[in-house]
């Protein structure tokens, strides 16, 4: 069971623990810094401003500013002072930014080997363990979730050692979106199962519809129906010790060849858009919110629905095949680290506390997002859409069924297996040969990465 974070009091609480920050050496070697100091709840007293990098614009932006007011009036202290840029901006240049001593003192990090392991090793972010043990983070983040952002001190190994980050109150998963008008029309029940969804698929196809909305012309984003299958077979266990590189798992105990049998067997039966291999992403988005097709697999917060559309659409995460479980792709929305160079971590760690409170999943829900951490929250009657999406994740909540992003497993996994899928649909290569190529993607970045 998910456990429910509560907003923290204001008491003064210091322990004496080493606050371990790393050091680039030279030759791309990483040490551990001398340096080391209390961390302290208590960020009471002189003015504070900290800087804050995101890429959250529009309505995001919004629920940002709304979760800063919220804080700062907590803490009349501290002014949050933020750098907003889209997001290819951010990750291009959070090395340098994070390199300078006038750089953030909070930016957004980006999961996975490129972004914060790499940070991680070279000591641009800071080891967030002493401020977990003073909040108790890992012990109120469910562990499918603060798995995520844990490193190693030397940047090999993912998915276990230090927290580098912390989740942000807000999710993002792959799961199946269905048009409640259109299933309602044939008199067809939303699905639960594989099972139920194929059945409805194969009535909406027999009435003359398109089951499917979907693209396979940008190989990354053609992945999601792969991935969010993949969770409907294997283990959440097995999944996530094949991303974070255990070397134990082989590819094929993650449900990747069930899945890629899946899809292909619907692309042949014409479940898909017409012309999907050059159908473009957006485009497959389009043709589902405008009522083209009866489902989806997509990215939770991806599709832009209308007031109206937001009474006609829904979400779900199928059951395990043969079981009731429910295991999902399923991350923070985005994770926030504390630069190494902050001359305020206390009061950056206070705020990356706050950013996961109760509150901040509030604000979440109000801005029409979906939340993390909390399902006690107030959810508007007039969004029955993303009430659905709630409903969804509160299942992955009570079976600890999130699983991390596939993708994350090596720095070319998501190329390597969109291009793969093309393939399979073009009858090129077979499912096991799609996945007989992720494997060798993944041995070769681990045989890269144990060499350092």
């Amino acid at each position: 069971m998910l456990k429910k974070r509560h907003l923290m009091g204001a008491a003064v609480l210091c322990v004496g623990v080493v606050l371990g920050l790393a050091a680039c050496a030279p030759g791309g070697s990483t040490t551990d810094a001398s340096t080391s100091r209390a961390v302290s709840k208590d960020v009471s007293g002189k003015d504070v401003t900290l800087k804050i990098l995101d890429f959250w614009q529009g309505e995001e932006g919004k629920w940002m500013d709304a979760v800063i007011r919220d804080f700062e009036k907590q803490h009349p202290n501290i002014t949050i002072k933020r750098t907003t840029q889209d997001w290819g901006q951010v990750m291009n240049t959070l090395n340098l930014r994070l390199a300078d001593p006038n750089g953030p003192d909070i930016a957004l990090v980006n999961n996975g080997w490129q972004s914060m392991g790499t940070l991680a090793k070279a000591g641009r972010i800071l080891n967030l363990d002493a401020y977990s043990d003073l909040y108790g983070w890992k012990k109120e983040f469910p562990d499918t979730i603060s798995r995520q952002v844990e490193f190693s001190s030397d940047g090999k190994q993912m998915g276990t050692g230090s927290l580098y980050a912390t989740p942000a109150a807000r999710s993002s998963l792959i799961g199946l979106y269905y048009n409640k008008a259109m299933l309602d029309r044939l008199d067809l029940p939303v699905p639960t199962t594989l099972a139920d969804f194929e059945r409805d698929a194969a009535a909406v196809k027999a009435a003359g519809g398109v089951p499917l909305a979907y693209g396979s012309q940008d190989k990354g984003s053609s992945t999601a129906i792969l991935f969010a299958l993949q969770n409907l077979y294997a283990p959440a266990e097995k999944i996530g010790d094949f991303v974070y590189s255990s070397g134990d798992v082989p590819i094929t105990d993650t449900g990747i060849v069930q899945a890629a049998e899946d899809v292909k067997k619907w692309a042949d039966a014409g479940w898909f858009t017409p012309d999907y291999p050059g159908i473009q992403y957006a485009d497959a988005q389009n043709d589902f919110v405008s009522g083209k097709a009866a489902f989806r697999f997509e990215y939770t917060g991806s599709l832009q629905f209308s007031e109206d559309q937001k009474r006609t659409f829904g979400y779900v995460q199928l059951a395990q095949v043969g079981g009731e479980q429910v295991v999902g792709t399923g991350a923070a929305a985005a994770n926030l680290s504390i630069s190494s160079k902050s001359k305020n971590p206390d009061a950056a760690a206070a705020f990356l506390d706050f950013m996961a409170s109760k509150a901040a999943a509030q604000h979440a829900v109000d801005h029409g997002f979906l939340p993390l951490l909390h399902s006690d929250l107030t959810i508007p009657s007039g969004n029955p859409e993303l009430a659905s999406e709630i409903t969804a994740q509160r299942q992955l909540d009570e079976d600890n069924g999130y699983t991390p992003y596939f993708d994350w497993s090596t720095p070319t996994m998501l190329d390597t297996i969109g291009g793969q899928l093309q393939q399979l649909y073009a009858g090129q290569v077979t499912p096991q040969q799609l996945a007989d190529a992720g494997q060798k993607d993944y041995d070769t970045f681990q045989a890269q990465r144990t060499k350092g």
